[in-house]
């Protein structure tokens, strides 16, 4: 939409621009499904009522000016144009049936089996050829009434996967507590203020000490990491095996699958190994199932250590995980709304399966401690907000573009609520997210939910074609750990 630029239109920011040039246009998926029916008048009363109806990125045209420089502008929101209801149920295909369903019922479970094969299905199909329609602000809720799910379809020009959570979740209340926002990060008692003084002396001169040795550390691996990345956009690139995406991948059609995991499962195995922690043991959960099933795949026609890279989102706000809501709303605070995150690249290696399950959990541990000694999530946002700014959104495009062709998978992980919530008073049973799709054949979102954790995998399915054994492969990685990390004790 052209439109000269008036004073009340706001800019959007680097990373905005970033997210809406043709090969770069992400739009975040949100699956939430509910214990019962969804009642369409609540749905849309809740969401008038919350800050998503007066956010004003959530009120907001994108409009460009006469130089082509892109705006948000602010316009009467139209909830009806935002929530799309289908009432038809669809098949595992993804795709619509006759039979309507404007009631839901309960399912056994082969049944419940069939009903997240056929929404995954339909995500996976919008993740590809469904963009968001520019003559409204870019934002959609499709109520998928036959199988009590909402989903979500927010534009990553609006904000990061933090920001858009963190509003979902100052929406929700807790189910034990209807006037209660989710409890997000375990409540823990203080030490007293005698006990923190006597802490403090009795560990400042082991810091003091160990001061410059960490900045040393920091200096290294910062340059080591950043020559590495620099590379990555520019000349380097995995080598090609069964799983790896492309230039033009993103285009392909998709296929989604769930793995799902116990929180309990995965804290058992960080205690075998001292300091670990969940992203760590995820880590290594991802790095040995990719090794099982490239064994399924291509049986001794690898050679052993093959590097396959990730790409990992980095929270780069003070503070880590869902933020409350107000701290974003503040536009000098450093939980500010937006696009504040950092990439890293994270090495996994080929490694036939051995008589050591916590090998690839010790491997995992060591790389990303030393990825937090070092400033590359720093250096990967402000490097890409320098190019944005010289060179345009173009160029930003391109480097960014070529580092998803050169590597093999994306992956996130975001800490959920730690108990069950409601959204307009109704249960809900699960939430997932991901996004559209990459040139990459893999991409891998974790989202951990009262207890458990559930990670989304959206492949190029004519790449990677049975999923389902994938998902499987990290299963079974992380059971075959805990029986490790017991038996280890």
């Amino acid at each position: 939409m052209a439109s000269p630029g008036t004073f009340s239109d706001e800019p959007l920011s680097p990373a905005g621009r970033l997210f809406l040039q043709p090969k770069t246009e992400l739009v975040m998926h949100c699956i939430v499904r509910t214990k019962n029916p969804i009642d369409i008048d609540a749905a849309k009363a809740t969401v008038m009522a919350s800050l998503m109806g007066q956010h004003p990125r959530f009120c907001s045209l994108l409009v460009r000016d006469d130089n082509g420089f892109e705006h948000w502008r602010r316009t009467q929101l139209d909830i009806d144009r935002h929530v799309i209801v289908f009432n038809n149920r669809l098949d595992k295909s993804g795709r619509f049936i006759d039979e309507t369903g404007t009631q839901a019922f309960s399912f056994n479970e082969e049944e419940e089996e069939e009903e997240e094969m056929a929404v995954n299905q339909y995500v996976a199909d919008l993740s590809v050829s469904s963009p968001l329609s520019t003559d409204k602000p870019l934002w959609e809720l499709h109520l998928l009434m036959a199988h009590k799910c909402v989903v979500f379809r927010i534009h990553h020009a609006l904000g990061d996967g933090i920001s858009m959570m963190s509003m979902l979740m100052a929406t929700c209340r807790r189910a034990s507590d209807e006037n209660a926002l989710p409890l997000m990060v375990p409540v823990t008692t203080g030490e007293s203020k005698g006990k923190r003084r006597r802490r403090f002396w009795f560990w400042f001169w082991f810091w003091l000490l160990g001061a410059l040795w960490e900045f040393l550390k920091m200096a290294w691996f910062t340059l080591v990491y950043v020559m590495e990345f620099s590379l990555r956009v520019c000349l380097v690139s995995d080598r090609k095996t069964v799983i790896s995406g492309g230039d033009g991948v993103e285009l392909w059609p998709r296929k989604m699958v769930t793995a799902k995991f116990l929180l309990q499962d995965m804290k058992t195995v960080k205690k075998a190994i001292p300091n670990t922690t969940i992203n760590d043991v995820l880590f290594g959960v991802v790095s040995s199932g990719l090794s099982r099933y490239l064994d399924h795949r291509t049986p001794n026609a690898l050679r052993e250590g093959l590097r396959m890279t990730g790409v990992a989102m980095v929270n780069l706000r003070s503070k880590p995980g869902l933020q409350e809501i107000s701290k974003l709303m503040e536009d000098n605070s450093e939980a500010r709304w937006g696009n504040r995150f950092g990439v890293i690249l994270l090495p996994v290696f080929y490694d036939k399966a051995g008589n050591d399950p916590l090998k690839c959990l010790k491997r995992a541990k060591t790389m990303v401690d030393r990825k937090k000694s070092s400033l590359e999530a720093y250096f990967s946002y402000r490097i890409g907000d320098l190019v944005m700014k010289l060179l345009g959104s173009k160029y930003a495009c391109l480097l960014n573009y070529r580092l998803l062709c050169n590597t093999t998978f994306t992956i996130s992980n975001l800490i959920g609520p730690l108990e069950e919530i409601t959204l307009s008073g109704n249960p809900i049973s699960s939430i997932k997210v991901t996004t559209s799709s990459l040139p990459q054949a893999i991409t891998m979102h974790m989202l951990s939910y009262a207890g458990r954790a559930e990670m989304q995998i959206l492949v190029a399915k004519d790449i990677i074609p049975d999923p389902e054994f994938l998902a499987k492969c990290f299963e079974d990685a992380l059971l075959e750990m805990k029986v490790a990390a017991i038996g280890g004790k």
